[in-house]
């Protein structure tokens, strides 16, 4: 494979736990869990129920049972979301997210169902809290807002629109797909009702995978209603979390791959944190050296992820991506399904390249990446 700097949008490669843990659901694992008594069963129960307690542990939830198994971060944020509101509430997101938070709201709004306001960030690229609080209503339902821009990496004051969101009594969620397993969370100090996660990025699962925090106490609608192994004797949905949002089989070997991930990052995160942090910074710094590239992602060190958006000379990004996969390395060009983010930095036309470093990425592949730059 060529050299792989595409880890925001799924990261690689999987540690070996990671693998062998898939193979074992599928072999030692292989049945459904919850569903019967025997012991593979009960071995595949126990794989789903290590790897809550695994991410929750993670994530400094007071309660497991508070973190639902998802099929994707996407998934995960529109239980969050279609799961918290109802006709005529307002919403607060901001122009830095992502599809998977903006098309569930814009399509709400289009039907009427909702009203939204979004925040623009600053020139600068960060969202300045008190523009939230500023938007907020008596009818404010729920604020939603990225942890990390999956543009530019620039990381938000999330904490502070915590403190907001607790203040004025709205439901608050924080798409985490950038951070989690890249940055410390805790979801406590953080002050979030919800946070959504995916699997297969930072936190080095299997794609398929991801899941939901939700605060206890804090009850949704389910987006799916159906079979969950509890309650059998009742037609309607259970009550209790997880179990009210996980109708159906789960992903099982993805689960097992997750949970191993989740343990693999959790023994080495301010080692990881600290690696991605200098890769990103030497990326930073070859690049801005190269008369003819422009780069949006933020300057300072602990402000931004492990992401570098660029654009090269007149090229459009897809012909820079297409040129430098050519030279063995894979990237992301255009619009990194986020239109409001490229609107703000007057890329919607162009796009741009989105080189993303991970936990296996070394020095002198970036040394080589910044040479074939150059080469374009």
């Amino acid at each position: 494979m060529s050299i792989y700097l595409d880890n925001a949008a799924t990261s690689h490669p999987k540690p070996e736990a990671v693998i062998r843990a898939v193979t074992g659901a599928m072999t030692v694992a292989n049945a459904n869990p919850g569903r019967s008594g025997h012991a593979a069963a009960l071995a595949a129960a126990r794989i789903v129920l290590d790897t809550r307690e695994a991410l929750s542990g993670l994530i400094g939830a007071k309660d497991a049972m508070s973190v639902v198994h998802c099929f994707n971060c996407t998934d995960a944020l529109n239980l969050a979301i279609k799961g918290s509101l109802h006709l005529g509430d307002h919403v607060i997101a901001t122009a830095l997210e992502h599809n998977s938070v903006l098309r569930p709201l814009c399509g709400l709004a289009a039907r009427k169902r909702i009203t939204l306001t979004l925040i623009e960030p600053r020139p600068d690229g960060f969202i300045d809290p008190e523009d939230v609080a500023r938007a907020v209503t008596d009818k404010t339902a729920l604020i939603a807002c990225t942890q990390a821009s999956n543009v530019t990496g620039a990381i938000q004051p999330v904490a502070a629109v915590g403190q907001i969101a607790r203040r004025c009594g709205v439901r608050y969620l924080i798409d985490g797909a950038q951070a989690l397993g890249a940055m410390p969370v805790d979801v406590n100090a953080l002050g979030c009702d919800l946070y959504a996660f995916p699997g297969h990025k930072a936190l080095l699962g299997p794609q398929g995978t991801g899941g939901l925090y939700i605060r206890p106490g804090l009850r949704l609608s389910p987006l799916r209603e159906g079979g969950t192994g509890s309650a059998s004797d009742s037609v309607l949905q259970p009550e209790e979390a997880p179990e009210r949002y996980e109708s159906g089989t789960v992903n099982l070997p993805g689960i097992a791959g997750l949970g191993e991930g989740v343990r693999y990052v959790a023994a080495r995160l301010s080692q990881i944190m600290m690696h991605e942090r200098e890769l990103t910074g030497a990326l930073m710094e070859g690049l801005r050296a190269i008369c003819g590239v422009k780069l949006y992602s933020p300057a300072e060190e602990a402000a931004r992820a492990g992401i570098v958006a660029f654009n090269v000379g007149d090229l459009s990004s897809s012909q820079a991506a297409d040129a430098l996969s050519d030279r063995g390395f894979a990237v992301r060009g255009g619009l990194h399904c986020a239109p409001y983010a490229h609107r703000f930095l007057g890329t919607l036309k162009r796009g741009a390249v989105r080189a993303s470093v991970g936990h296996a990425n070394t020095f002198e592949e970036i040394e080589a990446f910044v040479e074939a730059v150059k080469g374009i």
